[in-house]
């Protein structure tokens, strides 16, 4: 009971860090200002308005006193009245009380009023919102009513509203000034994980300056310690396979020489072969070793750049349900590399394919099925492994060396995708790949 109590207050607190830190600042202020005017109204606003409306009912059950008991002169108890409480009496004969009474139960004007009158056991009837500054309070009175003008103020304080304009406007000033530092607080949180984000996607990070508090600051230049540590291995990793590749293609080159001046063809033709495998297999390492912090991100159409792959391969057996324009921002030239290994696969052990470009408000997907032979589930992980290859149908190629799914599956992470395998309509292996949009 109380963990699902607590999911669901998880679920309706914010997510984010600045509106979790302006709840906690807020919270307090308006729980503050809410029992703040909850006591002040209760304790001294309506007690206030009451006494003050007893005030006024005693006071008009007096005048009526005076009146009955007053047997000559009763203009002169209604001008004295008038004088010294600032009442406007008239006296009403045979006449009633208008159809339309209008009682606002929300009022506490309203409510007190009643509450007074009814104590008092008059017959009443009365509109506090037909005039801006007075009251129109009637009592029955022997063949028709007694009319009274009250002023407002009579029967209500105005400090209320002074009271809720002293209470609300710093509330919201102090909350404004929250807003204020807390943005300067979190906007190093969200650069940093900006940063983190871009590097993580293998882009360019321009020269990185932590800011803010002292904590964050400090977890700033751990990451841009960090990234440059990770861009310096990257680097002297490619300086040294630049420099091994260099170091073997110069004496495979001159093994390709001696092997032109070899007579026996059939010996050639076989160190030839050997030589050439070589060759692909050195290319396949420099491929997935090299670094792809070196390529800029570039907004591109996705759809031409399968169709411009498809092309090269010539084949007929290769079929697309693509959208015309679906434009993405990535780093152009590994994603083309991404999609020759994955169509090469496909080419290589199947004889039908087909590729479907879809594009939503979220994500971009590309999926590539075939009707070959696939391979089993107990496999979709280890396929992903660099060197890694599976002993049966798929192994035919001396050749390969079991890096090209690796090489996709680097190319989609680093743009924060995401790459998986499942059986194709065809009975084949189905590759879905997404990058978010």
């Amino acid at each position: 009971m109380f963990y699902g109590l607590s999911r669901f207050l998880k679920n309706l607190l914010p997510k984010r860090l600045f509106y979790r830190a302006l709840l906690i600042v807020a919270a307090p202020i308006i729980i503050l200002q809410i029992t703040i005017s909850i006591v002040f109204f209760d304790s001294l606003w309506i007690k206030t308005n009451k006494g003050m409306t007893r005030a006024l009912i005693n006071e008009i059950a007096t005048f009526i006193d005076a009146y009955e008991n007053e047997n000559s002169d009763k203009e002169k108890i209604i001008k004295l009245f008038e004088n010294h409480l600032q009442f406007n009496i008239s006296y009403e004969i045979n006449k009633n009380y208008p159809d339309i009474f209008n009682e606002r139960w929300f009022s506490p004007i309203d409510r007190s009023l009643r509450r007074e009158l009814k104590s008092q056991n008059f017959n009443y009837w009365f509109d506090t919102t037909g005039y801006k500054d007075l009251i129109d309070l009637r009592l029955e009175y022997k063949d028709g009513y007694f009319q009274f003008f009250i002023p407002r103020e009579r029967v209500t304080s105005t400090s209320a509203r002074l009271f809720a304009l002293w209470i609300t406007l710093p509330a919201f000033l102090v909350v404004f000034i929250a807003i204020l530092f807390l943005k300067n607080q979190t906007r190093p949180i969200t650069n940093l994980a900006k940063a983190s984000a871009k590097f993580g996607r293998g882009e360019e990070v321009d020269e990185f300056r932590p800011s803010g508090a002292l904590e964050i600051r400090q977890a700033g230049y751990e990451f841009d310690k960090m990234r440059k540590r990770i861009i310096r291995h990257l680097n002297q990793r490619s300086e040294m396979l630049s420099g091994i590749s260099h170091d073997l293609r110069t004496p495979l080159t001159r093994i390709k020489l001696q092997l032109a001046f070899i007579k026996d063809q059939e010996i050639a033709k076989k160190l030839s072969n050997d030589v050439l495998e070589m060759e692909k297999m050195l290319n396949e390492y420099l491929q997935f070793a090299r670094s792809s912090f070196s390529e800029k991100t570039e907004k591109f159409n996705m759809a031409e750049l399968i169709e411009n792959n498809i092309e090269k391969y010539g084949s007929k057996n290769i079929s697309t349900k693509l959208d015309k324009t679906i434009i993405m921002n990535g780093r152009k030239n590994l994603i083309q590399r991404c999609l020759n290994n994955l169509i090469d696969n496909s080419i290589k052990y199947s004889n039908n394919i087909h590729i479907q470009l879809t594009k939503n408000n979220n994500y971009l997907a590309v999926i590539i099925d075939d009707d070959g032979p696939g391979i089993s589930k107990k496999e979709y992980s280890n396929v992903f492994k660099p060197f890694y290859k599976i002993d049966k149908s798929r192994s035919d190629s001396k050749s390969s060396v079991g890096l090209g799914m690796s090489i996709a599956s680097d190319v989609v992470r680093s743009h924060g995708g995401t790459i998986a395998l499942d059986k194709s309509p065809q009975n084949g292996l189905r590759v879905k790949v997404i990058f978010p949009s």
